[in-house]
């Protein structure tokens, strides 16, 4: 399955269902998770130590790890590619989805959507 990184949306909301789809399995959601919260946290320990270069692990390491995802596990194009600051808002968004429990909700949301767009 390839992302359709040309797609057009009028908001997000009409974008986050297929955002998620475009994180189908549990494996990527949880590489995007973790290279997210290891990256944030390699950033908020460097700026603390007054290390201002180390606030460049957030996107080298949460995109370090959740592209690659995409191509090996997903076997698609990252929704960033088409739509950076919607795919943002839609990581944070599914990462507080995950810290809450609700993976199994990302899961039927991904569902629904490729099972309307095949």
């Amino acid at each position: 399955m390839a992302s359709e990184t040309t797609e057009t949306y009028e908001s997000y909301e009409e974008f986050w269902p297929y955002y998620v789809a475009m994180h189908s399995r549990a494996a990527t959601r949880w590489v995007h998770l973790t290279g997210t919260l290891t990256g944030l946290a390699v950033s908020v320990y460097g700026l603390a130590r007054g290390r201002k270069r180390y606030a460049a692990a957030l996107p080298l390491i949460g995109y370090g790890t959740a592209w690659p995802a995409h191509f090996f596990i997903e076997k698609n194009n990252p929704a960033s590619f088409g739509h950076p600051a919607w795919s943002l808002r839609g990581d944070a968004q599914m990462i507080r989805m995950m810290l809450a429990g609700r993976d199994a909700e990302l899961a039927e949301i991904a569902a629904k959507w490729l099972a309307e767009n095949r």
